[in-house]
């Protein structure tokens, strides 16, 4: 007997009612960028339809995705100067800060707000930690993140995702929300984050590069496997409510690997270099756009409940979905 898998695939109406893997609008979260000033949405030039946004315009453009049905944000500042010990990242009147109250201000609970908590937006080396001797110093970083955190969390911010890579980090952050009356708060972990050449359209959008060195003594080596399961379990034991892989596309395996431990839900960064490379091909007619949402559909089938990506509003807009 002859198997025949193909009856499946007859037409659109079958195709849909036995398909595996569903990329839902309630999965995917639209990374957005903060700037200080008025009246400015400046289109970033390495990653082609997303913009640098001041505060007032970035009320507008989120009033633009709540119509669109997009409701959850991943929030980035870059501030208006940086010093050596980050001090707007956690100035309570910094740019994310401010813009975190006046979306809360405009629309409440029909924005959630994720806050990316790292330093090196802010810091005038371009690194995630505090500096000594020329190396990171992991111990003296964490309480500036887990202020950075409350900062935002007392603004409003619904989640804080530290995106550092320091060891320690969740626990010493959950013990400083908790402290302060934020126990309901949930951490998302960047918990295996690659030392990526995939994140570069990235540092020129949120101007984070580092000023010397690099970031490979404190984010992942991307030829390791085993060490991203042992960061995951760090994260777990420290008290994540959700892990996350970054990037996404060069490392299916390890989220599938990651989803097969974590007993809380798994995040996938679908991160600039990713986003940069698709859109550009689109845009000059190399491939169609449907290998956007067949890019998606991977990332979702390797095993992430949560997809933060570039192209979640553009999916909503061209009814890729």
């Amino acid at each position: 007997m002859i198997r025949r898998p193909r009856r499946l695939r007859t037409n659109e109406m079958i195709r849909s009612m036995v398909r595996e893997t569903h990329l839902g609008i309630d999965s995917l979260v639209y990374p957005m960028f903060v700037i200080e000033g008025k009246k400015i949405k400046k289109e970033i030039p390495s990653m082609p339809g997303n913009y640098h946004f001041s505060v007032d315009t970035l009320v507008e453009e989120v009033k633009t995705l709540i119509d669109l049905g997009l409701k959850k944000i991943l929030l980035f500042g870059i501030p208006k100067f940086k010093d050596e010990i980050a001090s707007e990242a956690y100035n309570p009147n910094g740019i994310v800060q401010r813009a975190i109250r006046e979306l809360k201000r405009n629309f409440g609970d029909s924005i959630y707000i994720i806050t990316d908590v790292c330093l090196c937006e802010y810091t005038s080396t371009g690194h995630c930690g505090m500096i000594k001797d020329q190396r990171i110093d992991n111990d003296s970083t964490l309480p500036l993140l887990s202020k950075t955190a409350l900062s935002h969390v007392e603004a409003g911010a619904d989640m804080v995702a530290p995106s550092d890579m320091m060891d320690g980090r969740i626990a010493h952050m959950r013990r400083v929300l908790d402290e302060n009356g934020f126990e309901f708060i949930p951490i998302m972990a960047y918990s295996a984050k690659y030392a990526s050449a995939y994140y570069g359209p990235f540092r020129e959008a949120a101007d984070s590069a580092p000023h010397f060195g690099d970031r490979k003594s404190y984010q992942m080596d991307p030829a390791n496997g085993k060490e991203a399961l042992l960061e995951v379990k760090l994260d777990l034991e420290e008290g994540a409510d959700i892990v996350m892989v970054k990037p996404a596309l060069a490392y299916l395996d390890v989220i599938k690997k990651v989803k097969e431990i974590s007993d809380v839900p798994v995040a996938a960064y679908n991160v600039s270099g990713e986003y940069s490379m698709l859109k550009m091909a689109i845009n000059q007619g190399l491939i169609g756009k449907d290998v956007i949402q067949e890019t998606l559909i991977a990332i979702k089938r390797a095993g992430a409940d949560i997809i933060i990506t570039y192209f979640a509003k553009e999916i909503l807009e061209k009814g890729i979905l």
